[in-house]
């Protein structure tokens, strides 16, 4: 059904029909509107006044054709299913941190709850090509800070994004995918069932793009804006120098929103990302009590974690968070160093711990 909107049924074709037109972008959109008032009077205005307004003459030749009207009476068929929803740019259900951008998407379609694009979220990303300890450590991440309230936003991605939403449905959290396809063409084909998931589990995927959008290289910087639009920070888990992840980030720090970044080994090409941001100025991130620090000052950031059980052995909750040292582990937990390497040793043996390259990581049961 609609989710949104007092918009009358003409307007609602008619938004649709100008959101299929190529070339016409979020400040394209919204100067048709404020030029001509609605949606409806743009389609009738004569192709001069567009010309005027400094729109590309495609715009304006394809506004009436028979494949824009089709594409607009598919998508207002797909509006007519169950948990499938339109969010426009200038109504109340608009996500409020979103609103805020200056090139906010006019129109925003929502498959699942919408509801949770107004709940506290952080974004998660990192490296496609992650290493194994990468997407450990972006999932044990994202598991925490959904159990603790946070909805985990990423973007459907390989590699880190895919850990993240995994995270958080592992909590069970919520987490909100948003594409770089229309919602009908969902991408990679490996996560469809992630993507299932997540609408499943009371998530949402969220695209701005038509709904039968294919997979286009242009689109996913674009998406980027989006996932640290709606979030209070991001999170940058694994990422090369050259990572659509940076992208991301600096979106972020222009937008105001928090940059978090974890640091890595100096011989791993997916650390460098991160330890450019850390030089840049983003907050150097070692568990998830550095993030939560960070966010206090959020008025309705969740006050703390209560994911895990009450006898949850104390090494495990931190290597839930993130994979440690020895040494690192000891001293969050008051320990003596040997007494925690005896320990480590007897989770080993039972299955709930591994040491790689130095570093203890949790192990799912």
């Amino acid at each position: 059904m609609i989710a949104v909107t007092t918009t009358s049924p003409a307007e609602l074709e008619a938004r649709l029909r100008l959101h299929c037109l190529p070339e016409l972008g979020p400040r394209r959109f919204r100067r048709l509107l404020d030029a001509f008032g609605s949606a409806s009077a743009a389609l009738s205005a004569p192709a001069s006044a567009w010309r005027s307004l400094g729109l590309p003459p495609a715009c304006a030749e394809l506004r009436r054709a028979a494949k824009t009207r089709e594409r607009a009476a598919q998508a207002l068929a797909w509006l007519g299913q169950t948990n499938q929803h339109l969010l426009m740019w200038d109504q109340p259900a608009y996500p409020a941190l979103l609103a805020e951008l200056h090139d906010a998407p006019p129109l925003l379609f929502v498959a699942g709850d919408p509801g949770i694009l107004e709940l506290p979220q952080l974004a998660v990303v990192g490296s496609r090509r992650a290493s194994r300890p990468g997407l450990d450590t972006a999932q044990s991440f994202a598991r925490s800070l959904a159990g603790g309230g946070f909805v985990i936003t990423s973007g459907l991605a390989l590699g880190i994004d895919g850990a993240a939403h995994q995270g958080a449905l592992d909590a069970p959290g919520k987490t909100v995918a948003v594409l770089g396809t229309g919602l009908l063409r969902p991408y990679p084909q490996r996560h469809v069932g992630l993507a299932a998931r997540i609408v499943e589990g009371g998530g949402a995927l969220v695209s701005e793009l038509p709904l039968d959008c294919p997979p286009q290289a242009s689109n996913f910087p674009r998406r980027n804006r989006i996932i640290s639009g709606l979030a209070l920070g991001v999170l940058v888990v694994e990422a090369s120098p050259s990572s659509g992840s940076l992208i991301t980030a600096k979106l972020a720090a222009e937008q105001g929103r928090e940059v978090y970044a974890i640091p890595g080994s100096i011989h791993h090409p997916c650390a460098r990302g991160c330890h450019q941001l850390i030089r840049d100025g983003a907050t150097l991130v070692e568990s998830v009590e550095h993030i939560l620090e960070a966010l206090r000052g959020w008025q309705n950031a969740p006050p703390a974690l209560s994911s895990q059980p009450a006898d949850e052995h104390p090494l495990l909750l931190h290597l839930r968070a993130a994979p440690q040292s020895s040494e690192s582990l000891a001293q969050a937990c008051g320990l003596a160093l040997g007494e925690t390497l005896a320990l480590l040793t007897e989770l080993e043996l039972e299955g709930r711990v591994v040491c790689e390259s130095g570093r203890w990581l949790h192990r799912a049961g």
